[in-house]
């Protein structure tokens, strides 16, 4: 059967392919596994259709046959387990990668989200311009830990995995973003990684969706 994911009928990223379901996209991308994308919209989402496969409301979901599956990184690592190429054979290997999975989604994102929701929520607060110099360094101080790790390095452990789909997706996002440039060897991981075909790919389907959108609002 095909699996069908969710996305945002209208994403709030513009089509900037910072959206969740990206990760999701390019996993299955990488592996050569075709899917479906159902549109959801935000009403929807709340709606008891969607809570049943995803109980906080949110985007992507996974469904293959009587399979449903939420959170981004489970599913990547659902589709790394099943199609080859996305994990290592030997076991170490795939614990290795499944731990940089989770320093991705714990270690490295929590003051990158912290961050983000700063900026986007308090920046009208008399306590912000304080408050944000101190979030910055909590940022450049875990990117660090992180561009020390990597090196010289290409990928996260050897080849490219699923790890770096879950890393890269989170450098991506704008609060990190712009805190990258002390970080060349960052900078050049992110940049390596967007030019995969299969990276490409999925950042024009999510695209698509906000262009076809746009569209239809012109009408």
């Amino acid at each position: 059967m095909t699996p069908t994911i969710t996305a945002f009928e209208a994403s709030p990223d513009r089509g900037r392919g910072l959206a969740r379901d990206m990760q999701v996209r390019w996993a299955l991308e990488e592996v050569g596994q075709p899917y479906d994308v159902r549109l959801v919209s935000f009403k929807q989402m709340k709606e008891p259709l969607h809570l049943a496969v995803h109980p906080f409301g949110q985007i992507p979901t996974y469904e293959d046959g009587d399979l449903a599956l939420f959170e981004s990184a489970s599913i990547v690592l659902y589709i790394a387990e099943h199609h080859p190429g996305l994990l290592p054979a030997d076991t170490a290997g795939r614990a290795r990668i499944i731990t940089w999975m989770f320093a991705a989604g714990d270690s490295v994102k929590a003051p990158i989200i912290e961050r983000e929701g700063a900026i986007l929520t308090e920046r009208d607060k008399p306590w912000h311009a304080e408050r944000l110099p101190m979030l910055d360094q909590r940022v450049h101080a875990r990117l660090a830990q992180l561009s020390a790790r990597l090196g010289d390095a290409d990928w996260l452990e050897g080849a490219f995995s699923a790890a770096d789909i879950m890393m890269v997706g989170l450098l991506r996002r704008p609060a990190c973003s712009d805190l990258l440039q002390d970080h060349p060897n960052l900078v050049a991981y992110v940049a390596r990684a967007e030019s995969r075909p299969a990276f490409q790919r999925a950042f024009d389907a999510q695209l698509a969706v906000f262009t076809d959108q746009s569209k239809g609002d012109q009408r």
